[in-house]
């Protein structure tokens, strides 16, 4: 079995601004992203505006995006996980989005602003734009697909040394919830999470390598090192576009994860007002969701984007709905959090 490491280079990544290849980077506008939303595809109307891209600077998780705006860096726009806008509304890092200016913010699936953290008296305070999937991706060449159909695999001796889990709390613990019979995260009683917190104890072992970044596990699972994981849409996106045997179950009889991202606008950010409403404006355009699911496998929250893709595309992404169990991850109390992301530290030390 291969030695047990936690990947890291997403975090050295998110340590320096990246331009988009083959366009200039935009030194009026900075936008605080994942790795591959940078891509030029998801804010084409921007480009063909201004002529070239914003500046990115790109971060590995949730927890050090804000650790490192709460430090003070700089930027105009953040691309956080709904589960998080508790804190950065909290911390007084950002301010409301001005409605008016979004032509197409009448289309965002209201379902997804259902919540008094996110829009309330003072006004819109995030901007879901994209969702996705937590689930089993698995190499379908050498995992059958009985194996998959329970989240107990996860702690199979069988596949010691061949699991991979995401180095993300967020991730780790809905998978746990679900693994240990609960599918809501904001009522978790002590007993739970106990219950959860000895589950990921007893998968720890089985696991080689915590993914950071999901290019770094496409790349552990393209080598055969890891033939199952908790994955994103993204990594089965990146395999699926070179041809790799990976499936991607959803419908585990525990369940999967659901999660959402979206915008937040910084206060007394350095850069243009203008150009951050027309990055936000290329994000809600129609033609943004095609690309968002053909580059990580993504589907809008817009509903006359979502509209323009034809359902068995949607299906071949894995961005459809399906049937099942489902954790979504919404904002839960920050306290619960920090519990939750300090007992995984413990975890991935051993203790």
């Amino acid at each position: 079995m291969s030695r047990l490491f936690t990947l890291s280079m997403g975090t050295a990544l998110a340590l320096a601004l990246t331009s988009v290849p083959s366009l200039a980077a935009d030194g009026e506008l900075t936008v605080f992203d994942w790795s591959s939303f940078e891509d030029p595809s998801l804010y084409q109307t921007y480009v063909d505006k201004h002529g070239d891209a914003p500046s990115f600077a790109i971060f590995a998780d949730d927890d050090e995006a804000f650790q490192k705006l709460t430090s003070g860096f700089r930027v105009d726009l953040a691309h956080p996980c709904s589960q998080m806008v508790q804190k950065y509304r909290d911390a007084g890092l950002i301010e409301p989005w001005d409605t008016s200016k979004m032509p197409n913010f009448s289309k965002i699936d209201p379902a997804f602003l259902a919540s008094s953290i996110f829009k309330d008296d003072a006004g819109l305070w995030y901007l879901p734009t994209d969702y996705a999937y937590t689930a089993v991706a698995y190499n379908t060449a050498d995992v059958p697909v009985e194996d998959v159909a329970s989240l107990q695999i996860f702690t199979d001796p069988k596949y010691m040394g061949r699991i991979s889990l995401p180095d993300n709390a967020d991730d780790v613990w809905a998978l746990a919830l679900l693994a240990t019979g609960v599918s809501d995260w904001t009522t978790v009683s002590d007993e739970q999470f106990k219950a959860a917190a000895d589950w990921l104890r007893a998968v720890h072992p089985n696991v080689v390598a915590y993914w950071s970044d999901p290019s770094q596990l496409s790349q552990l699972m393209a080598s055969g090192e890891v033939l199952i994981s908790w994955s994103w849409n993204d990594a089965v996106a990146i395999l699926q576009s070179e041809g790799f045997t990976v499936g991607f179950q959803r419908q585990p009889k525990e369940g999967a994860s659901k999660f959402f991202c979206g915008f937040v606008n910084l206060k007394d950010a350095p850069g243009s007002e203008d150009k951050a409403y027309d990055f936000i404006n290329a994000w809600l355009d129609d033609q943004t969701a095609k690309a968002l699911l053909t580059l990580v496998g993504y589907a809008t929250t817009q509903t006359g984007g979502m509209a323009t893709i034809a359902p068995a595309d949607l299906a071949a992404g894995y961005a459809d709905p399906v049937e099942g169990t489902f954790l979504t991850q919404t904002p839960i109390d920050p306290g619960l959090r920090d519990r939750m992301v300090n007992e995984f530290e413990q975890i991935k030390s051993g203790f």
